[in-house]
């Protein structure tokens, strides 16, 4: 069994990839987009999800790049376009006939010209994930103003470890996950 990567600040936790990608709906052959792909893990975890998914990833981050070209390597995730570079500057030169299906948003810099070439390639279901109060607030009120807003929700994740031959838990920090919808705008769209 291969094991993933890390590098600093990632990656996603398993049970945050979890929540996000059931919200997402993926479906065979949809086209998914992992913005600020980190290591990788997230389209890695859609791979198992559904057959023929469409992946582009993309990270600013030059580490993060070499670090999920190996994770997708190991993981034998072979359909990839992986992208070095800015998100919303890359997104904003795709053609206007390119759909985006899916999207998980792992990192926000940037994140209103992210959401606004989201919409602007239909993309059907967009996940982002924050830590910091301030960004749930922004990102919130920008996808009510692009009439994307779906729901938000809140995820805290303890995990046991050993002490003193009992078990604590140590809380990671919470998620917030904030869920748009192309469908609010234009009827049912799945992706």
């Amino acid at each position: 069994m291969s094991e993933l990567l890390h590098i600093s600040g990632g990656p996603t936790k398993p049970e945050i990839i979890a929540v996000s990608l059931s919200k997402l709906d993926l479906s065979e052959g949809c086209t998914f987009y992992d913005i600020g792909c980190g290591t990788g893990a997230v389209s890695i975890a859609a791979s198992k999800m559904a057959n023929n998914i469409k992946f582009t990833a993309i990270d600013a981050r030059q580490e993060a790049i070499e670090v999920a070209e190996k994770n997708f390597k190991n993981f034998g995730l072979d359909r990839v376009k992986l992208i070095h570079g800015e998100s919303s500057e890359i997104l904003e030169k795709l053609p206007p006939e390119e759909k985006i299906d899916c999207a998980f948003v792992g990192g926000t810099k940037n994140i209103g010209a992210i959401l606004k070439s989201l919409v602007k390639h239909e993309a059907g279901s967009i996940i982002v994930n924050a830590v910091r109060i301030e960004t749930v607030v922004s990102v919130m009120n920008q996808m009510k103003e692009l009439g994307i807003f779906d729901t938000i929700t809140n995820i805290s994740i303890s995990r046991g470890y050993p002490i003193t031959g009992e078990t604590m838990f140590k809380p990671e920090n919470p998620v917030y996950m904030i869920s748009g919808k192309y469908s609010n705008i234009q009827g049912d769209k799945k992706c």
